[in-house]
């Protein structure tokens, strides 16, 4: 057996490379040393390094480095339960003026959000303060137009590499599917925006890395977004971090499966034609077959062959 000593020696090591491995695929994915390894005709040496870099990073997890999020009970999971709209509202409100300035929903049209956070008219309105990119016209030239309902959320990027350029060379995920790309996402999105801590003694955090015990390692470059007020509510909501994380989480959710309600909705109708047709088939089963299970048949003696009766 190892001592207490070695067990945390060996664990502190583990955390060490895993942060200078996550720095090594950060450097290695930055637009200008990319660039450089292109002239010097190395790409394949640079997608080598950086996938040995991530699979060095996983391979020193365990699940000693990350904590699993707590099972909550969401609203929206029932078979039968719908979302809390009025979250969702607010979930969005937090995601436009908070999680906006870096992530995107590449997935999600303002039309989608009719009669789910906000009313036709306010959709419209929305989507004529923002100045969407259009064209060519018949000069051949692109053009900015006001936005429609049909079109995207806009991306705070224009690219991936004004995104990747603006972060360090880490590009902010899209948020749009982000609660299936994880395991228990809605809990998860709770539990990575309310854990943020001091880090534990004996780790030590790499400068623009932040402690998070959800985060895988410990470490991510994204900062606290949220804090106590820094929305302010239209229905007068009390905003604080643990709220502000469980509408966002919630409306993460609906991009995630918009259809859900619907879906519900739809296996209800289904279940109640199945069931008369579980009835119609049961009683076409019991009048088709009953003369054959309610018939006798019996043989006579000194009768040639047998009489069924």
């Amino acid at each position: 057996m190892h001592s207490p000593r070695k067990r945390s020696s060996t664990k502190r090591q583990r955390l060490c490379t895993i942060e200078l491995t996550e720095a090594l695929y950060r450097l290695t994915m930055t637009s200008h040393l990319q660039g450089l390894l292109r002239k010097s005709a190395l790409p394949t040496a640079a997608a080598a390094f950086a996938a040995v870099s991530t699979a060095s990073a996983v391979t020193f997890l365990d699940e000693e480095d990350v904590v699993h999020a707590p099972h909550y009970p969401w609203r929206h999971r029932g078979y039968f339960s719908s979302f809390d709209h009025a979250a969702l509202r607010r979930g969005f409100q937090v995601y436009r003026e908070v999680c906006a300035s870096c992530h995107s929903l590449h997935y999600i049209r303002f039309r989608e959000l009719v009669g789910v956070t906000h009313t036709k008219e306010e959709v419209k309105d929305m989507a004529k303060d923002v100045d969407v990119l259009d064209g060519p016209n018949e000069e051949g030239e692109m053009f900015e137009r006001p936005g429609k309902p049909y079109d995207v959320l806009p991306s705070p990027y224009p690219n991936k590499e004004a995104g990747r350029a603006a972060n360090g060379g880490a590009y902010p995920p899209d948020l749009s599917l982000m609660v299936k790309a994880r395991h228990n996402g809605t809990d998860y999105v709770f539990a990575l925006l309310t854990g943020y801590c001091d880090p534990p003694a004996g780790k030590e955090m790499m400068p623009g890395l932040h402690y998070n015990p959800y985060f895988p390692g410990g470490a991510i470059s994204m900062p606290p977004p949220l804090s106590d007020g820094g929305v302010e509510y239209d229905d007068g909501t009390v905003a604080t971090i643990s709220q502000q994380a469980r509408d966002v989480a919630q409306f993460l959710s609906w991009t995630a499966e918009p259809e859900s309600e619907e879906r519900k909705k739809n296996a209800c109708k289904y279940m109640v034609v199945l069931a008369f047709m579980a009835l119609s088939v049961g009683y076409y089963k019991r009048w088709k077959w009953s003369p054959l299970k309610t018939r006798q048949i019996s043989y006579v003696k000194g009768v040639h062959g047998a009489g069924a009766h």
